[in-house]
């Protein structure tokens, strides 16, 4: 029986590692020997929770998005009300952090579409660094409303930036959300 195990065992050791290895070189050639950052805003926590999804797969760095004046807890409140008088008025909320990317190769940017837009902390954030050089992969929860151009939105606001595939969710996803997450990645080049 011993003389079995020994035999067995270096090749479970060789299958676990090898499945392991072969996991990890499917995440998407983005990824391979980059420096990753998972910046994020998230009103009601589905933006976080997919943030958190991203970084299961991916590793990285997780950074939070977050404005000094914070947001009522009613959503109507805050979409209908601020966020809504935000975009159209052009302000940007004071951030508490505007963070820092120029440590990063990639860095994937999430956001809630309020108004049809990206949240207003976010385009503070996207203004307040410079991207020149970097890769950007969007991902945006919504309520039902799609994504509309914010992928596009990042673009124009992180210049200088190549802009990814969005993952694109309605709240937090559904029970496959991991699975599609990580078919997302895969498929980013």
């Amino acid at each position: 029986m011993k003389k079995i195990l020994l035999f067995l065992l270096p090749i479970l050791l060789l299958c676990t590692t090898g499945c392991t290895f072969l996991n990890k070189e499917s995440k998407g050639d983005i990824m391979t020997n980059k420096r990753i950052l998972i910046a994020y805003f998230s009103w009601s926590g589905n933006t976080k929770y997919i943030a958190e999804k991203i970084h299961n797969t991916t590793g990285g760095d997780m950074f939070r998005i977050e404005t000094v004046a914070s947001y009522p807890e009613d959503y109507n409140e805050t979409a209908y009300g601020i966020a809504k008088k935000q975009h159209e008025e052009g302000t940007k909320p004071e951030l508490k952090d505007n963070g820092d990317v120029s440590g990063y190769d990639v860095i994937f940017v999430g956001t809630p579409a309020w108004w049809y837009e990206m949240a207003p902390a976010v385009k503070t954030f996207l203004t307040e660094n410079n991207f020149e050089g970097k890769t950007i992969v969007p991902f945006i929860t919504h309520g039902g409303g799609g994504k509309y151009t914010i992928a596009e939105d990042i673009g124009k606001l992180a210049k200088g930036a190549k802009v990814l595939k969005p993952f694109v969710v309605a709240n937090r996803g559904g029970s496959n959300v991991q699975s599609d997450i990580d078919n997302w990645l895969k498929d980013l080049k």
